[in-house]
């Protein structure tokens, strides 16, 4: 269950991941008509601008994405993407098939009660021995 969990994670993460990257660069500002003002994609480009005295470096993060946004992922960056996606997917899909695990390794234990008639009977060292006029001690026992 494991496995088969953190296989469909991988997959689900990969194309869902492919599917969703254009629109989390247009939600980004990253759009085909440009970056759109005041998006998180004009703050990063203001930021890069000034930090290459007033250009933005060809190549950059920056350009990368506008690229993506305008022109839509090429194959080598949805391979990218996916395989990002698979990884995150995988991961989550694994440990959710453990959460998932834990409860079914557990076996459950039936408590039943043990009555001794006799202390010297019980078969263990612990020291068990009833008070003089007392009635035999009673105590649970676990079973499997």
């Amino acid at each position: 269950m494991k496995k088969l969990l953190a296989v469909v994670g991988a997959s689900v993460g990969a194309v869902s991941a492919v599917v969703l990257a254009p629109v989390a660069l247009t939600a980004a500002g990253f759009t085909s008509a440009g970056i759109a003002a005041g998006s998180l994609g004009a703050s990063m480009m203001s930021s890069a601008a000034i930090a290459n005295g007033g250009g933005i470096a060809a190549g950059s993060l920056v350009a990368v994405l506008q690229s993506a946004g305008a022109a839509g992922l090429t194959t080598g960056m949805a391979a990218a993407v996916g395989s990002v996606g698979g990884v995150v997917g995988g991961v989550v899909g694994g440990v959710t098939g453990l959460l998932v695990g834990k409860d079914k390794k557990r076996p459950k234990k039936k408590i039943r009660p043990v009555h001794q008639t006799d202390s010297s009977s019980s078969g263990d060292d612990e020291d068990d021995e009833d008070l003089p006029g007392q009635a035999p001690s009673s105590e649970l026992q676990s079973v499997q």
